[in-house]
């Protein structure tokens, strides 16, 4: 496959702590606004700012959302600094594991789940990758037939 399909993994708890922290700092520039000559508005306003600014900057810093990528032959997973790359000949088929935070399995040409190592450099591995709770199952289903990689229960190896 020469051409380059990616698959950006939306982040719901990112959009809402990002709009929770703008909601608090407007709050606090309002409280400040209100009465400006009163102490408690101003502690209460400042309080706010400070709460707010601190959630908005951990939504933009600490949050990754993760991204399915194949191109050159190769199967890439990034979500931060975690980065898997498998090569594309290596992948037999895939499944997603329902539940709160979707995860997306990738089994061998032989239909045995790959093994990937742990996300927070522990010692355990995982077979799955971590995708986001409101991530589609369908948009990876699409991602994965653009691809070419077929899904586990219609894999000709299972």
């Amino acid at each position: 496959m020469s051409e380059t399909v990616r698959l950006v993994c939306p982040s719901g708890r990112k959009h809402a702590e990002l709009w929770g922290g703008y909601l608090l700092a407007a709050l606090g520039v309002l409280a400040i606004a209100l009465d400006p000559s009163h102490w408690a508005n101003i502690t209460l306003g400042v309080l706010l700012l400070l709460l707010g600014g601190g959630l908005a900057a951990h939504g933009h810093l600490v949050v990754k959302t993760p991204v399915l990528e194949i191109s050159d032959g190769e199967f890439h997973y990034r979500r931060g600094k975690y980065e898997v790359s498998v090569p594309f000949g290596d992948i037999g088929s895939y499944y997603l594991l329902p539940g709160g935070v979707r995860s997306l399995g990738l089994c061998d040409t032989a239909g045995r789940p790959k093994r990937f190592p742990s996300l927070r450099s522990r010692r355990t591995s995982r077979a799955y990758l971590p995708l986001t709770g409101i991530t589609s199952p369908a948009k990876v289903e699409a991602f994965m037939a653009m691809a070419g990689i077929p899904p586990r229960k219609r894999s000709l190896t299972s």
